[in-house]
């Protein structure tokens, strides 16, 4: 049985300056386990985010990223901060992946991936995926990611690191991401 779904606000919750300090990008230390990777698409960064978070569904490789037994139908961001982040199979059963942490639009987003080793939903320890969207020029944009916190995995800390790192973790992810950019609309959500 689906969980019922959270409402969000009547409107999307946007942090001010002030509020992100908690959330700043953060130096590795020493020893941390994280996994960083970009793409650059060709597009202003409002409408890479506008892929990246509205169109999610349309281009997460669900074929072989997905947590349930069930069909995946979709993937969806709530665009709010505490919004979910999850899958939703054909049958309406839904698997939760995380929660938004940090909603900037276009520039910055951080969800909190709560997905342990054996592709089961959890609340702690979780990790977080941070995107940053860069404008190097007037259609141009790089997508940072960073993946941090994976020592929070314990023991399993470097499998999922490996795991993340490889050419079908979070490199397949981006390159889904940058195909559908491209065929994204133009001028669709420029800020």
């Amino acid at each position: 049985m689906p969980r019922p779904r959270s409402q969000p606000p009547a409107t999307p919750i946007r942090l001010l300056p002030s509020a992100l300090q908690a959330h700043q990008p953060m130096k590795p230390m020493p020893g941390e386990l994280a996994v960083r990777k970009q793409v650059r698409v060709n597009t202003h960064p409002a409408a890479a985010f506008a892929v990246f978070t509205q169109g999610h569904g349309r281009w997460w490789p669900l074929a072989t990223h997905h947590m349930g037994p069930s069909t995946p139908e979709t993937a969806v961001l709530e665009p709010f901060v505490g919004g979910r982040w999850f899958e939703r199979a054909v049958d309406g059963t839904v698997y939760e992946w995380g929660r938004v942490l940090v909603w900037d639009p276009p520039h910055r987003l951080i969800l909190a991936w709560q997905v342990n080793y054996d592709c089961k939903q959890i609340a702690n320890p979780c990790t977080e995926v941070e995107l940053l969207f860069i404008e190097e020029g007037p259609e141009s944009t790089r997508v940072q990611l960073t993946h941090r916190h994976l020592d929070r995995y314990g023991e399993m800390g470097e499998k999922m690191h490996s795991i993340f790192n490889a050419e079908n973790g979070w490199i397949l992810v981006l390159q889904c991401f940058a195909r559908a950019t491209a065929a994204w609309p133009a001028s669709a959500s420029r800020q």
